[in-house]
């Protein structure tokens, strides 16, 4: 998504896959990433374009990233390749002993213990990231996620888009939850990677701010309200401005003016690419919808503040689905009129009127939605296997079907696996 020709809203998207990789019998993470780019492309590198997809580094050894080679018309046709891809992956992770593992967080990963950092190409970055910040935390090197970026032109486009991805933020948990286990135990939040990221860089606040991105919605506002407060707080500490570009910027949103694009950051990865591109169908969805003023007129999308938004974000990392909404100005915000509704209501609502009005975008996607509407986010459906007091043995089988579901294409469901 360029800026020399520069799409319209919702003219493309990008999507960004991050996967753990880990021992095939122990599951335990397995720090190979640069021997598995080397294999593929003949040689080191942090990237190899195969097929559709690219293949990249994140920061640690145990994480490979497959992302849309430039941007896709649309999401149904994508299903196959990452599919594809995750099968390529896991065929070349054969002979490292290694396969793909789902979910946003590996359910007992010792950071402390286990974190190796990329060592090769843009180590520097990576090396001052850990100077700064030490990133032998869950926060850093135990979360993937699933990046959905969207284009805009020019400050009219990009004003709507952050107005309307402002007001979606706070309830993607009630879909696209997937990590409700930390340290070997339930940590009592369903989103838990959520609030490990909004923590990491907690020693220089702005850089996550309240994960919720402030209301600025032209590029001068942006750069006077986010990102220039955000190089001068760091000035101090990264002297050389090796980490002063927009991508320092954490927020679950995040403006890219150097390709004219906003990424969605706070979508936990699922069990299959399926289930990714679902949820991501729906957010777009409910995203068009927004941007059309289908239910509110931009200004009032464009009023709220952090901390409204925020409480409601806080109550969806906790309870996901079951997050009960009271506030009837932001139900109203999707036409929903009532004054209470739970997360997952808001969003059956959201789904099934759509989907009643525009058929086709959503259709290759209502089974694997369906599910998720029924039984919850993907951290619900894990909680419901695991039981009420889970051993460590529990705990491996279930993340050994998720690595099953990954590898197949098949949804986790509580009566199926």
């Amino acid at each position: 998504m360029s800026p020399v020709n520069p799409l319209h809203l919702f003219d493309g998207i990008g999507i960004e896959l991050e996967y753990m990789i880990v021992n095939r019998q122990s599951l335990a993470v397995l720090p190979v990433a640069d021997q598995l780019l080397a294999a593929q492309a003949g040689g080191m590198t942090d990237e190899v374009e195969v097929g559709p997809l690219r293949w990249s580094n994140e920061l640690v050894l145990h994480v490979i990233e497959l992302k849309t080679n430039g941007p896709a018309a649309g999401l149904h046709e994508l299903t196959s390749s990452f599919q594809d891809g995750v099968a390529t992956v896991n065929g070349r992770l054969e002979a490292l002993d290694g396969q793909l593992m789902p979910t946003a967080m590996h359910p007992w990963m010792d950071p402390a213990h286990e974190s190796r950092l990329w060592p090769h190409d843009n180590s520097l970055i990576y090396q001052t990231y850990h100077r700064i910040f030490d990133c032998r935390g869950h926060g850093w090197v135990n979360l993937q996620s699933c990046h959905l970026n969207l284009p805009f032109c020019g400050d009219e486009e990009f004003g709507r888009l952050h107005a309307a991805i402002r007001l979606i933020l706070p309830i993607l948990p009630a879909l696209a939850a997937s990590s409700p286990v930390m340290d070997g135990n339930p940590s009592g939040l369903l989103d838990t990677r959520l609030q490990v990221y909004r923590d990491n860089q907690k020693c220089i606040p702005l850089i996550t701010g309240r994960v919720i991105p402030e209301a600025v919605f032209t590029r001068r506002a942006y750069h006077e309200g986010i990102l220039q407060p955000l190089y001068s707080a760091m000035a101090n500490v990264d002297p050389e401005g090796v980490l002063q570009d927009e991508w320092l910027n954490s927020r679950g949103a995040i403006a890219r003016f150097d390709r004219n694009t906003i990424e969605i950051r706070t979508l936990d990865v699922q069990e299959t690419p399926m289930a990714d591109l679902a949820i991501a169908a729906a957010v777009v969805a409910g995203l068009k919808a927004l941007v059309a003023q289908r239910w509110m007129p931009v200004a009032d999308q464009q009023a709220w503040s952090v901390e409204e938004l925020v409480a409601i974000l806080d109550a969806t990392i906790r309870d996901g689905e079951q997050a009960i909404i009271d506030n009837s100005s932001y139900l109203g915000m999707f036409g929903l009129d009532a004054g209470l509704a739970t997360a997952g209501e808001l969003w059956r609502h959201i789904i099934m009127t759509l989907f009643s009005e525009h058929p086709g975008e959503l259709a290759p996607f209502m089974p694997a939605l369906d599910i998720i509407l029924t039984h919850g986010p993907l951290a619900r459906r894990i909680l419901r296997s695991l039981g009420e007091h889970p051993t460590l043995e529990r705990m491996a089988e279930t993340y050994r079907l998720l690595c099953n579901c990954l590898a197949r294409g098949t949804m986790f469901t509580p009566t199926l696996g």
